[in-house]
């Protein structure tokens, strides 16, 4: 495979995407480099759905394989929330702040005082006459009360590593990329295609 459209418009995913899997394809396309000018609704009612659906429609519109993640934040004394909805928890998407401020001001009000949550992520790739493949990954942590760190993007400048001591926003790069969800599911798909070869 020559060329992978990655099927999102958010340039902080497209660049964790092209450095985990740039070994695997020569040539990573973003969807407006493909020429994809569109924003694909997410109507599905999981992380898996939404993913297929945005990955099978970029491959139609563009003959080629392509490839979409749909993740988000679980917080468990919030039973499993925001979940799908985590990019427009808050009422607009990918309003990194107020999604912020309503996690916070929802984890206050919660009856059980617990912290804990985990990132999840599923990967699907979708090619052109061949069955769909599909990763998962998660990164556990916990919810801080106040922001820590300026890096990532989403919650997190919220989300705490307990086995690092950092948030998710202190990271570098090359840390998040290690341990994220993302990254675990992107390297289950990397294995799957290798095995495929």
């Amino acid at each position: 495979m020559d060329k992978l459209v990655i099927a999102s418009n958010n340039a902080h995913k497209i660049r964790e995407i092209k450095a985990i899997l740039a070994g695997l394809f020569p040539e990573i396309l973003s969807m407006a480099e493909a020429g994809l000018e569109v924003d694909i609704p997410e109507t599905g009612e999981t992380f898996m759905d939404n993913a297929l659906l945005k990955a099978s429609y970029v491959t139609e519109a563009t003959g080629l394989p392509a490839l979409a993640d749909d993740s988000g934040l679980e917080v468990l004394a919030l039973l499993g929330a925001p979940g799908v909805y985590s990019a427009r928890y808050a009422g607009v998407h990918g309003d990194d702040h107020a999604n912020n401020e309503k996690l916070l001001r929802e984890l206050a009000a919660a009856r059980v005082p617990d912290r804990r949550g985990r990132y999840a992520c599923c990967i699907a790739l979708t090619r052109p006459g061949r069955p769909p493949l599909t990763a998962m990954g998660f990164c556990e942590g916990e919810i801080l009360r106040e922001y820590r760190g300026s890096g990532g993007f989403g919650y997190d400048p919220l989300f705490y590593l307990p086995s690092l001591g950092k948030s998710m926003a202190e990271l570098t790069p090359e840390e998040k990329n290690a341990i994220s969800h993302r990254a675990q599911a992107l390297r289950s798909l990397y294995e799957k295609l290798v095995a495929e070869a």
